[in-house]
This record gives C-alpha cells, structure tokens and sequence, in this order.
C-alpha cells in the first residue's frame, strides 16, 4: 500500500462521460444514468483498501442523505485485478451488497476511465454541478485509519451543500488519501 493524495486540479472541467459494466446487476450503466438533477459525485474506490474500508458507511450515509436532495452517485473501481483479484467485478458485486451502496459501483477493467479523470487514490472523490462541470475534489473529512478524526463526511457534505444552496466552495479543498490506485503494467499516468 503507497499512501496517495489526490493530485490538484483546475476546477470547471466537464466530467469525462463512461458507460461500464454494473457487476452486482450484469448490465451497464454510464454518467448520464447516475446524473443527478443537482449535481453528482463520481467516486474512486475499491473492495480492500484500509482507507475506503475506513469511510465505506460514511460514503453510504452521505448519499443516502443527499441522492434525494438532486444529486446523482456513483463509485467506480479501476484497480488491476492482476495483482489485486480481490478487487475484481465477482467481489465488488458482494462488496456492494454488504455494504448497500445505494450508487451503482462500477468496473474500469481497462482502467481508461481513471485515466481520463486522472483518479489517483482510493477513495478519490469529484463532485460536479449540474452541467457536469467539476466544482471539488477533494476528501470526505479528515479521518484516517488510526487517526481518532470521527468519520463524518464533513468536507464532502460542506461542499455538496454550497452546491445546493449556490454558495461558494469551501476553500482550501483539502485533498483525499487512500491507497494508490493499482495501474497495471504500462498504464500508469505520467507524474
């Protein structure tokens, strides 16, 4: 495990569209199916990481309190099952039932969609308006494995609120930390 930070990013940006694979359904589903009229939240995350394992039912809370307020969820794993199988589509279909992730939770075998958000981390978190236009990236709270922060969501629901309400974004975005994403060989992005 490499402890990563998300890397900083010029907000504005249009959210990179993707249609993957759903392995707990066996169907497909892409950005304009998880779209929120308010805003939506793209996720990075993965069945074994400490750090999403340590935030899972935070992220299950937090769209629970906000899917219905307008904004879309969706979580997507991008890692290798190469050198991760236990990331893989047959366990990320138990992993979202044990943990009723109310978002669908997606497959990025080729990993082509981590590279087009340039997703470092697992939980890697965006957030984008209603046009698809990037308004945060940033870190659910500041809790880590270890750490005694409580886990929260204060940053993410901060953040989703100025969204709601058409306030400004908190500032400084602080970034998320979790395990690197598992780039197989010959993908990883230039640093």
């Amino acid at each position: 495990m490499v402890l990563t930070a998300t890397r900083p990013m010029p907000l504005g940006g249009e959210a990179p569209p993707f249609e993957l694979p759903e392995p707990l359904t066996g169907g497909t589903t892409g950005l304009s199916a998880v779209r929120g009229e308010q805003g939506t939240v793209v996720l990075f995350i993965c069945n074994h990481c400490p750090y999403v394992l340590h935030v899972i039912d935070q992220l299950v809370d937090v769209a629970g309190d906000y899917g219905p307020r307008g904004i879309g969820f969706v979580a997507i794993s991008s890692n290798s099952v190469d050198s991760h199988p236990q990331d893989g589509p047959e366990h990320m279909a138990v992993f979202a039932t044990e943990h009723g992730l109310p978002f669908p939770y997606l497959y990025d075998e080729d990993q082509s969609v981590a590279r087009a958000y340039d997703a470092a981390c697992t939980p890697d978190i965006f957030v984008y308006d209603r046009e698809l236009r990037s308004v945060y990236r940033g870190r659910l709270d500041g809790s880590r494995p270890g750490n005694d922060v409580p886990v929260d969501g204060r940053d993410l629901r901060a953040a989703l609120e100025a969204l709601l309400n058409g306030a400004a974004m908190p500032s400084p975005q602080l970034p998320s930390m979790g395990c690197n994403i598992k780039w197989k060989p010959g993908n990883e992005p230039a640093q």
